[in-house]
Formats: C-alpha cells, structure tokens, sequence
C-alpha cells in the first residue's frame, strides 16, 4: 500500500501560500514520500495553480488533488488547466474530481444540487476525451462540451471521483482510475466501497482502486489526540455524505475514524487497510506541534512496503502525450 500526506494550500501562515506550499512539498520529498493530495476549498488559492508551480519548483514528487469541484468550472476549462499543470509537472498530476456539497454548491455559487450523478456523468462525458487529446462532443441534459484542445506534449492525468455512494461508486469504478474517500473506516471499506467499485470495474474490463484518506497520530496522550481531531474536523461530522459513512461504521464523529495510538497500534491499522486492498493511504497528521507531526509521519513512511512502492503508478513515458480525490473538497 502507497503511503501519502495530505497537505493545505492554507493563508500561508504568514508568508506567500506559494512558498509555503512549495517549502512543506520539499520537505515530503526529502523525507522520502512519493505524494502529497491537497484539496480545493472554497475560499482558498487555486489549486492546480499552486500545484503548477510546486511541480516546477520541486521534482521527484507527485501531487493530487483531493479534490477538485467540478460546480463552479466547465470540463473545457477543468481539462485546459489540469493538462497545463501536468505539462508543467512532466505528468506527475493525479486529478482528484467531486461534487462538494449541497451548502456549498447553493448557499455559496447559487447553483442547483438536484441530480449529482448525472452531473458528474455528463462532466466526464466531456472531461475524459478532452483530457486524451479526443474531441468531446457530449450533448446533455445538465451539461455539454464541445471541442478539442491543443496542448502539445500534456499527458493525461489519471483521474479519481471522490465517490462514496454506491451509484457514484459505480460510475467510477467504470470510468475512472478510482475513488478517495474521506473519513470512512475499514468495515465500510471492507464491505461497501472495494466492492461496489471492484465489482463495476471488472463489468467493463478495468481495475479500480482505493484511496483512503483519515486522520492519523502517533502518540502516547490519546485522548488528546482526538480531541483535537474532534475539535479540526467537527464540520464533516455534519455533512450528509461524511455522516452516512460515520454512521455505517457505528462511528459518533469524524475523531472515531481518526488512526490514533503508539507506533505499534498505527502501524497494525495501516496494515489492516493494506490487508483490505486499499490502494493508497493518505494521512493527515493530527498533532499539536512539530515533533507529534514528525513522529507521526516517520510511522507512515515506515508502513509503506517496498512491494507497494515497485507497484505504484510508473512513471508517465515521454511519448505518451495529449494524443491519447481537516479539510476537503
């Protein structure tokens, strides 16, 4: 199993949002990881530009997005700006689509919610052929993109929806590289995600996988540790589509997902997911200073297996061009 970090775009703390991003992706390169997601929020920098950049400034490491909301931009426009940054990144983009949410996509962009699937349907009905260097021309009831774009030399980057439903499951397991999921424990992994989308991958002749991305901490003050997390991620203990996974894992709130313990108790419920057939496993460091983020971190690098490492996604051929997934989305 691949082991990444989730990183934030953030204020920058201070200083440029550019350079701080850039600074902690360097830092993950130099401790050894091979990725790092981040997310787009809603108030936030664009991400993919901040990642254009982090891609140019920093090699040898891969980036996704974790993820990117369709709502408030066209597919010709979302397909323009991820073929540029995986032009600039010489294809180490992994893009990481999602609907957000319904008090975000009406309260904020005064757009409709109604009919979420057969959105993101017609969204990669025009998305996908564009991002291979195709023509789209995808008429549909919600949306519809025609044309072609020229950006020599871009190559497609793999694709993930963040789909925990069983119908948004399917559609990405039949057309898509797979899903991230967010605060949804190894029982509805287990028994509802690796299912649905391995069973609508294999329909169609594909593989699908599993990103997972949770909370983690390396500590010896648990209680601490998740009552921070309680305290950082208390909003998407409210969010419908989050508490549905809460509730199918018997969970109160977004801390019961949390990985919290020793480096023995990490290191066992990282291997349990490992055993589950998750993919990729994408932490979010819960600690309240430097040295809890580091100790922590040092147990995620520790449980990525060499075979993991030799069967991650190769690296993106020269030739192979445009001619062919807290906080969170």
């Amino acid at each position: 199993m691949r082991i990444s970090v989730f990183g934030f775009v953030g204020d920058g703390g201070g200083r440029s949002v550019v350079d701080a991003f850039v600074a902690e992706l360097e830092t993950l390169r130099a401790e050894g990881f091979g990725r790092m997601w981040a997310a787009q929020l809603p108030q936030e920098p664009d991400l993919l530009t901040v990642l254009a950049i982090a891609l140019r400034e920093v090699p040898d490491i891969e980036v996704g997005s974790g993820v990117v909301p369709i709502q408030p931009q066209h597919p010709m426009a979302l397909a323009q700006r991820a073929l540029t940054t995986n032009l600039v990144g010489e294809g180490r983009l992994t893009l990481g689509l999602g609907l957000s949410h319904r008090a975000v996509t009406e309260g904020q962009w005064g757009m409709s919610w109604d009919r979420p699937l057969r959105r993101m349907t017609e969204y990669l009905d025009g998305l996908l052929p564009l991002l291979a260097g195709e023509q789209a021309d995808a008429t549909g009831e919600l949306l519809t993109t025609r044309g072609r774009l020229r950006i020599p030399g871009a190559p497609a980057p793999e694709v993930y929806l963040a789909a925990l439903g069983p119908q948004m499951l399917r559609l990405a397991g039949r057309r898509t590289a797979g899903t991230v999921t967010w605060l949804t424990g190894p029982k509805t992994l287990a028994e509802h995600v690796l299912p649905t989308i391995t069973a609508a991958a294999e329909e169609v002749g594909r593989t699908a996988r599993v990103v997972s991305a949770l909370p983690v901490s390396v500590t010896d003050d648990v209680d601490a540790a998740r009552a921070l997390a309680a305290r950082r991620f208390a909003i998407y203990g409210r969010l419908p589509s989050y508490r549905a996974m809460l509730d199918r894992e018997g969970y109160a709130g977004p801390a019961d997902a949390a990985i919290i313990g020793d480096e023995q108790e990490v290191g066992e419920r990282l291997a349990e997911l490992a055993a589950l057939g998750v993919a990729e496993f994408v932490g979010i460091p819960v600690a309240s200073d430097a040295e809890g983020t580091a100790r922590t971190r040092a147990v995620m690098r520790a449980a990525e297996s060499e075979p993991a490492r030799e069967g991650a996604r190769p690296p993106v051929d020269a030739g192979v061009t445009n001619g062919l997934p807290g906080r969170e989305e």
